[in-house]
């Protein structure tokens, strides 16, 4: 166990829980991590969240948020890698290729909610869209690529919060920016800021803790050759004690 992990564990350990809530079920999220590597160091995409939202106010954290039904129904310029779709299967209920899938799109879905960033691969033709945000995929000829998504990290928030969500975490190549949409991120947006940061900086923004794990767990990922079958670490509390296990 690294000194990273160790850290984390300690930290969470000693975070304060409010106990009145223990029996909140988490709901299935998704996030995503920009990372370009097109220079001589790799960089990740930040936003900063409002200060007045009710969910971690002011902190820098990565798109992402709850999947809804319709994200399963996305198609797709390339499916999932087999390595993927199998970590992602570990341990659910629904243990289905469309379940799998749902989670990366979701994080596509919520990556253009909250930035205006449309990720995928530019067609002649528009994808048949199942729906809601997914029309502007339409209108821009953006096919997500789900090949080209690695899942990283899979974090479950500790009993006792008021909100709780089993997170998955992806990460993508900028160059999947395939269209933007303008006026996403302001002052009055749920982001009111983007920036482009080291990967070895990211952690001295202020950012909710399981964020900067993240980091740590990425930057591991990238010296190992972001490969589909490196292991991913999935982090959770069992009977009081804070565990990370690999997929």
């Amino acid at each position: 166990m690294t000194d990273q992990v160790q850290d984390f564990l300690r930290r969470m350990a000693m975070v304060e829980r409010d106990l009145t809530n223990p029996v909140v079920e988490p709901r299935d999220a998704a996030t995503l991590i920009l990372i370009d590597r097109s220079g001589p160091a790799p960089k990740v995409l930040l936003g900063r969240r409002h200060q007045d939202s009710k969910f971690m106010p002011g902190k820098f954290v990565f798109p992402g948020g709850r999947t809804e039904p319709l994200d399963r129904a996305m198609p797709a310029a390339s499916e999932l890698h087999p390595d993927a779709q199998a970590k992602l299967l570990v341990r659910v209920k629904d243990a289905s290729p469309d379940f799998a899938r749902g989670f990366p799109l979701a994080a596509v879905r919520e990556t253009a909610e909250e930035t205006g960033l449309l990720l995928g691969a530019k067609r002649d033709a528009p994808p048949a869209t199942p729906g809601g945000l997914w029309e502007e995929f339409a209108k821009a000829r953006v096919h997500p690529d789900l090949g080209q998504m690695y899942f990283v990290v899979r974090a479950v928030t500790p009993p006792g919060r008021q909100r709780r969500f089993d997170t998955r975490f992806f990460t993508t190549d900028a160059s999947s920016i395939a269209h933007r949409i303008e006026d996403v991120v302001g002052p009055q947006s749920e982001l009111v800021e983007l920036i482009w940061v080291p990967l070895d900086q990211a952690k001295s923004y202020d950012m909710p803790i399981v964020t900067g794990v993240v980091l740590d767990e990425l930057a591991n990922r990238v010296a190992a050759g972001m490969a589909h079958d490196l292991p991913v670490p999935f982090y959770y509390m069992e009977n009081g004690k804070f565990f990370r296990e690999l997929l």
